[in-house]
């Protein structure tokens, strides 16, 4: 799908605000069912069934069976990068209980964009990345620039930085974080990225929603290998 195309098909689909809310929901980048979808979305099955069908047919989300079950998800991480952006850009919702203040409090602080990690945690990291002189902002760019003491610094944590690059997809794009408005690590090095911290234990994803949550075990990595404070 073409970046232009992406962006037209993606704001037409996100201005319904049952589909909004569902694109939202899979921003995690994990599949769902439909009853999941829906009770993250907060609406009835039969309703996101029915909005989740128009998605797939304009090849906006893709559908996987397995067995008798349907599961949902994004596959283009284009569609991830635009609905960012439209957040980005959005009028922030209505919060009217103390559960939505909470789930937003957690949102804000850590999440998953698609498949890196986003929020207050992936600016506070793609900032000490930037100060540890293991990226450099190439200004004018929609790139982050990974240097020799970065390959060493991923080497360290058992990332094979030559193997991220022949993924096909942009290696180090930046993305504009909604609720921060500044930049963190995308591209296939904040998967990268995501997937390790994930399998080290220093952060773990929390049912139902997008947020993710730091480890005492994280906490200590995050100091030692980031300088970063949680």
């Amino acid at each position: 799908m073409e970046m232009s195309s992406s962006v037209a098909l993606v704001a037409s689909l996100a201005s319904e605000p049952t589909r909004a809310a569902i694109l939202t929901a899979l921003l995690d980048g994990r599949l769902h069912p439909a009853g999941d979808l829906a009770y993250m979305a907060g609406i009835k099955p039969q309703t996101a069934s029915f909005h989740l069908a128009k998605m797939v047919e304009a090849g906006v989300i893709s559908v996987t069976k397995q067995g008798r079950h349907r599961y949902y998800g994004i596959p283009d991480q284009q569609v991830a990068q635009v609905m960012e952006s439209l957040l980005s850009i959005s009028r922030p919702g209505e919060i009217r209980s103390l559960r939505q203040a909470q789930q937003d409090e957690r949102i804000r602080m850590a999440r998953t964009c698609y498949d890196h990690i986003a929020g207050k945690l992936g600016v506070q990291i793609a900032s000490s990345l930037l100060n540890l002189g293991v990226l450099e902002a190439d200004q004018g760019q929609n790139q982050f620039k990974l240097t020799e003491e970065g390959e060493n610094f991923f080497s360290r944590l058992q990332i094979d930085v030559a193997e991220v690059k022949r993924r096909r997809r942009s290696f180090s794009h930046k993305c504009l974080d909604w609720s921060e408005r500044q930049h963190h690590l995308a591209g296939s090095l904040g998967e990268a990225l995501l997937h390790k911290m994930i399998e080290l234990q220093w952060i773990e994803r929390l049912p139902d929603t997008r947020a993710i949550r730091v480890t005492d075990e994280g906490r200590q990595a995050l100091q030692e290998r980031f300088l970063i404070e949680i």
